[in-house]
C-alpha cells in the first residue's frame, strides 16, 4: 500500500524512529522493567510541562482526561469557554458528567478574551473553568498568558486547560501559569501513535479532588499520584506509547526546546506568508492565528474535496477539507511535530500545483 502522508491537524505523521520504539516487544506492566521505562520519561516530560509536578500518561484519548477534570474538580458549576468545535463539545461533555455548566460561547474563529472570563468569574457562581488553547478546529489560539493572569484573581476557581494541539509546539509554562489541569493528545505536535494522553495537576487541584466524592476510578488524580511514587500506573498502560515517548522525547532533546519552538514559529510564518500570497483569507481573527496549525477561510471558493484528492493521488499526502460546520469552507493546513520547514514549503508547493489544476 501506498503511504499517504499526513499534513492533517492530528494524528499527524509519524517517524520510522518512532514507530520503531512504539513495536517494541511487550513487558509487564507491574515489572520492573516497566518501572524503570516510566521513571526514565518523567524528566522529559516534566521540563516539556514547565514543572516540578509528576506527568501522568493515560491509557486514553485526550477527552477522557478532559472529562476526569470535570469528575476530579467541579463541585459546583463549571464555565467552558467555548470557541469552536472542540470546546463546544466540553460544555456538552460536562453536562452528561451530571454537572452545573455555563457556556462562555464566541463565534468560532473569534478568540476567548480575558475580560469576558473575568466578567463571569466574578459572579462567584463557578469552580472551575475549561478552556482549550489551541482549538484545533478553527486553528485559533486563545491568549492564554493574558487568561492565567485573570485566573490568578480567582484562586478557588480550577484552571482545566487542553493544550492538544499546542503542546511542545510552543512554551507553556504550567507551574508559571498557575494552571491546575493541563492536557495533550500524544497524535498531535507530540508526532506520537493516538491513543494516549499526557497531562499534569496541581497541588491546589489534588486537595479539591479529594473533597469529591464521585469522581469515579479511572481518571482519579488520586489514584494517577499514588501510583506515579512508585512509578507505576492505576490501569494497564499502553506501553507501547511509553517506549514511543521515551524516544521522542531523546529526540526533542536533541533539538532543543527553544529550536523546538522555533521551528513550529518559523513553519507557520511560511505558511501564513503563502495564505496572503495567495490570496486566501485566515480564519481565525487576526493576531490569534495558531502556532501549529493553519486554518484557511476559502474565500476563493476552490473545491476542497478535489484538492485533497490531487494532493494524494499526485503526492501521496492529505491535508484536511476543514471540520464541522466548516468543512469545505475552510481547510486546515498542519506544520507541527517532526516538520522541517523545507518539508512545508515543498507541501505549499504541491498544493499550488494543484489548485492550477481545479
Amino acid at each position: 500500500m501506498t503511504h499517504i502522508k499526513l499534513f492533517s491537524p492530528g494524528p499527524i505523521e509519524v517517524s520510522e524512529k518512532t514507530m520503531r520504539a512504539f513495536s517494541r516487544p511487550m513487558i509487564g506492566h507491574r515489572s520492573k522493567d516497566f518501572q524503570t521505562l516510566n521513571a526514565a520519561i518523567q524528566p522529559g516530560l516534566q521540563e516539556l510541562f514547565f514543572t516540578k509536578q509528576p506527568v501522568f500518561v493515560s491509557t486514553s484519548s485526550a477527552w477522557g482526561v478532559m472529562e476526569g477534570a470535570l469528575r476530579n474538580l467541579v463541585s459546583k458549576k463549571v464555565l467552558c469557554c467555548m470557541s469552536g468545535a472542540f470546546s463546544d463539545k466540553w460544555f456538552d461533555v460536562a453536562k452528561k458528567c451530571g454537572k452545573q455548566a455555563d457556556a462562555l460561547q464566541v463565534e468560532w474563529g473569534q478568540p476567548i478574551l480575558p475580560e469576558a472570563i473575568e466578567a463571569k468569574l466574578a459572579t462567584g457562581e463557578f469552580d472551575a473553568i475549561t478552556l482549550i488553547h489551541n482549538e484545533t478546529s478553527t486553528g485559533t489560539m486563545n491568549p492564554l498568558t493574558e487568561i492565567a493572569a485573570v485566573m490568578k484573581k480567582f484562586p478557588d476557581v480550577m484552571f482545566i486547560v487542553d493544550c492538544v494541539s499546542s503542546f511542545s509546539g510552543m512554551k507553556i509554562p504550567f507551574d508559571e501559569l498557575g494552571i491546575d489541569v493541563m492536557l495533550a493528545g500524544t497524535q498531535k505536535a507530540l508526532a506520537l501513535p493516538a491513543g494516549a494522553a499526557v497531562f499534569t495537576v496541581s497541588e491546589k487541584a489534588y486537595a479539591k479532588a479529594a473533597t469529591i466524592k464521585d469522581r469515579g476510578y479511572y481518571f482519579d488524580f488520586l489514584e494517577f499520584k499514588k501510583n506515579q511514587e512508585s512509578d507505576m500506573t492505576p490501569t494497564t498502560p499502553s506501553i507501547s506509547h511509553f517506549y514511543a515517548l521515551q524516544s521522542k522525547l531523546e529526540d526533542i532533546a536533541a533539538e532543543g526546546l527553544e529550536n523546538r519552538y522555533a521551528r513550529h514559529l518559523e513553519n507557520a510564518k511560511v505558511t501564513r506568508a503563502w495564505v496572503k500570497e495567495r490570496g486566501f483569507a485566515f480564519f481565525p481573527k487576526e493576531g490569534y492565528e495558531s502556532i501549529t496549525l493553519t486554518c484557511v477561510a476559502n474565500n476563493k471558493g476552490i473545491d476542497v474535496a478535489k484538492l485533497n484528492s490531487l494532493l494524494k493521488t499526485k503526492h501521496s499526502c492529505v491535508i484536511d477539507g476543514g471540520y464541522g460546520k466548516i468543512k469545505g469552507t475552510s481547510f486546515r493546513i498542519s506544520h507541527m511535530g517532526d516538520e522541517s520547514t523545507e518539508n512545508i514549503k515543498q507541501l505549499l508547493g504541491w498544493i499550488d500545483g494543484c489548485i492550477a489544476e481545479l
